[in-house]
């Protein structure tokens, strides 16, 4: 209030109860040391006769100087919460409680905005809009639990979240809570690899991982239920029958026909990606679809250096040995014929004689058994073959002295002496191989004794027999494709049957080309405006200059939001949230209604407004009007 309004004051105020009792009130003396020095109905307060009312003058409206008093005779007393906006008030929602906006004083509250007297103000804090303010801790653009910010935008548990607007990220690996990209948290800390929760929060294969917080727990493929990281599990040893032994899925073949099964970690026809999981989320989804915002290769954009291809082996005592097998550690001979020209039904090879056995053999019944678990004459043994890239589209095992078997099986278990150098000797494997048929393939096969190669369920190498290290081989082409019915571009399987029966000595020797199938490699696409669960954010500029990403995604450049007013770039204010409302900075760092802006704001107590704050100039520095 000026100090010519003030000094006014005491007439108008006279002036006002005259007029209001309806009296004549004659004027008191211009100053006054008492009250008697006033007359009835006055008292003197700083050397001026008022008059004696309850309380003293409350409040003058400009224009008109409309005086109220308090007091029975003159009707309710104006005042904060009457739902009017009168000199000195801010606001007025109609009450005078504070908390919602407009407090008991008629001073706006921080993050509301009371466009309208007498009504309830309104937040302008909006979980979701990528703005952090009022009782806020985070907002990363959305309203949606489980993210690290919760749906009031409260920063949740084991999470965090440093840029408003951005997706949070995990608060560390180790903290018991999963978030972010982690897949699990065992407990460990500081966190270590090899336990079913590797350093990353990774799943790591053979374990689960089911209470966050708690030890992963190993577990048993083959025991017919799925577990963990695990993508089937059918109860066997058997391979070629869609789940291979280790738990993952095969490519299905039925009637010379392959199909690619997603997650079986081989790229075939059919599928955009196999990053051997059936996680989503990491590039290749559950289906084997390229997710958004990924880009997926043949792994390392290259061939592997290496392969690994599951292989069973079944270890056997030789006949000269109580219970040991027939066809072990007895008659020598090579032989062909002793397989049929197509692999049975279940996908083992099938014996050619519908009766009686062949020099080496002793018939239908035990020969089953090598390639079947038999309880108390074979033990399975499940493990992976490696073979070296040695040139390009060509992988090789070779090994002069292979015993896999040696110090297991019946030889550990004590009912079978190690042979000749320390070996256990009597054992068959396994191993199939899936492939996009070229007409480039060659496969070839050294070894001892029998040695059976199938492709497409067909009879393509037979070394059968008790011999020696022999040689074999057959190449895809045209005339080999008529034979074993494949037609290129088709999916079809490579089986290697083997079988060491003698004590003497033990060779296997494979060789792939152009059968090498890569799995993908999945990488998020830095730039093409998606933002994957490994990026921060991605707006498809990345050269981290104002308002973009970083180059990596990982990272933002200055921004409107991040509490510095870039002028530079056009910010005429940031206050970090820039929600809007009187007097505070709107969204995209611009100023808002306010006291300066040339423009009346009589909602908020505005009287006048030119622009400037000097006071003496007819309109104050907080565009209230003075007289004078």
């Amino acid at each position: 209030m000026s100090r010519q309004l003030a000094s006014l004051l005491p007439a108008l105020a006279l002036t006002a109860l005259a007029l209001v009792s309806g009296c004549d009130v004659p004027l008191p003396p211009a100053t006054c040391a008492t009250a008697a020095d006033c007359g009835s109905g006055l008292r003197c307060a700083d050397g001026a006769c008022v008059p004696a009312l309850d309380a003293d003058l409350v409040e003058f409206d400009a224009p008109g100087l409309d005086a109220r008093f308090l007091g029975p005779d003159f009707g309710p007393v104006p005042r904060c919460g009457d739902g009017l906006i009168r000199i000195g008030e801010a606001c007025d929602d109609g009450n005078m409680v504070s908390g919602d906006g407009c407090d008991m004083a008629c001073a706006l509250e921080p993050n509301f905005s009371c466009p309208t007297p007498g009504v309830p103000c309104v937040s302008t804090i909006v979980c979701g809009d990528g703005a952090v303010g009022g009782t806020e801790t985070c907002d990363d653009n959305n309203a949606a639990p489980g993210d690290g910010c919760g749906a009031t935008c409260g920063l949740e548990a084991g999470w965090l979240c440093e840029r408003p607007g951005l997706p949070c990220t995990a608060a560390s690996c180790g903290d018991g809570i999963v978030a972010g990209t982690e897949d699990c948290e065992d407990g460990d800390s500081p966190p270590a690899n090899d336990d079913g929760c590797d350093a990353e929060c990774v799943f790591e294969e053979g374990y689960a991982c089911s209470t966050p917080g708690a030890p992963c727990v190993a577990v048993v493929c083959g025991n017919g239920t799925r577990e963990g990281t695990e993508q089937c599990d059918d109860g066997n040893n058997n391979l070629g029958d869609g789940c291979d032994p280790f738990c993952h899925r095969e490519p299905i073949c039925a009637d010379g026909t392959c199909v690619s099964v997603c997650g079986d970690g081989v790229l075939l026809p059919g599928e955009s990606c196999d990053d051997a999981n059936l996680r989503d989320g990491d590039g290749c989804s559950a289906t084997c679809a390229i997710e958004m915002g990924f880009t997926c290769m043949p792994m390392g954009g290259m061939e592997p250096g290496s392969v690994q291809i599951p292989i069973v082996y079944r270890d056997f005592r030789g006949n000269d040995l109580p219970g040991g097998h027939i066809d072990f550690q007895n008659a020598s001979g090579a032989e062909t014929g002793i397989v049929a020209n197509m692999l049975g039904a279940d996908g083992k090879p099938a014996y050619a004689r519908a009766s009686g056995g062949t020099v080496t053999t002793s018939g239908n019944a035990p020969f089953r058994q090598w390639y079947r678990d038999t309880a108390g004459v074979n033990l399975p043994f499940l493990e992976r073959l490696t073979l070296g890239r040695t040139v390009p589209g060509t992988y090789v095992f070779d090994n002069t002295s292979f015993f896999p078997l040696d110090g297991r099986g019946f030889v550990a278990a004590g009912t079978e002496p190690a042979r000749v150098g320390g070996h256990n000797f009597s054992f068959t494997s396994e191993l199939r191989y899936w492939f996009t048929y070229t007409g480039t393939e060659v496969l070839s096969f050294r070894g001892d004794d029998d040695v059976w190669v199938f492709i497409n369920r067909r009879l393509a190498v037979d070394l059968g027999g008790v011999h020696g290290a022999l040689s074999g081989s057959v190449t895809l082409n045209a005339a080999t494709a008529t034979t074993l019915d494949m037609r290129v571009g088709g999916i079809y399987e490579a089986c290697v049957f083997q079988a060491e029966r003698r004590t003497t000595e033990s060779n296997y020797r494979l060789t792939l080309r152009g059968f090498n199938a890569p799995r993908s490699e999945c990488t998020f696409e830095c730039g093409d405006g998606i933002v994957t669960r490994f990026e921060i954010c991605d707006d498809g500029v990345n050269d981290g200059s104002y308002g973009s990403c970083t180059a990596d995604c990982l990272g933002v450049g200055p921004r409107c939001g991040d509490n510095i007013v870039q002028a530079s770039e056009g910010e005429q204010c940031d206050d970090g949230s820039n929600v809007g409302g009187y007097g505070r900075c709107q969204p995209r760092c611009l100023l808002g209604p306010r006291c300066g802006d040339r423009i009346v704001q009589s909602a908020n107590g505005e009287q006048c407004d030119d622009g400037n704050f000097i006071d003496g100039d007819g309109c104050s520095a907080i565009c209230e009007a003075e007289i004078g």
